[in-house]
């Protein structure tokens, strides 16, 4: 059985979705089950699946479940997006989530790549 805490990526996950709960406490109230509700469970869902894939018995399912990780990730970049230009977020808070973002996704590509052999 793998333990999910030690994959770097769950790591990086997980404490990007902590600075997302932090920046989406000053979104509007009328977002709570909007967009705050949304770009919240799609950031914590990167850590959910590698962590609900890493206790699978084999590789293949594990890469499926990073594969899903992958585009819970790309969800939270749409929605970084549309805080972003909804003025919710600053420039410089977006730029940074997103860099952050970004090189989740790139581990995750690496994982899924090193389950399949590739």
């Amino acid at each position: 059985m793998r333990d999910f805490k030690k994959f770097e990526v769950w790591q990086l996950s997980h404490q990007l979705t902590l600075k997302i709960y932090t920046s989406t406490k000053n979104f509007p109230k009328e977002e709570i089950f909007g967009l705050t509700s949304q770009i919240r469970r799609s950031f914590a869902s990167i850590g959910y699946n590698i962590s609900e894939g890493s206790g699978r018995h084999s590789d293949k399912e594990f890469a499926n479940f990073i594969n899903i990780a992958l585009g819970s990730s790309n969800e939270a970049e749409n929605q970084l997006i549309l805080a972003r230009d909804l003025e919710y977020l600053s420039e410089k808070d977006f730029q940074h989530l997103s860099e952050e973002l970004t090189i989740i996704k790139k581990k995750l590509v690496a994982l899924w790549n090193r389950l399949n052999g590739n």
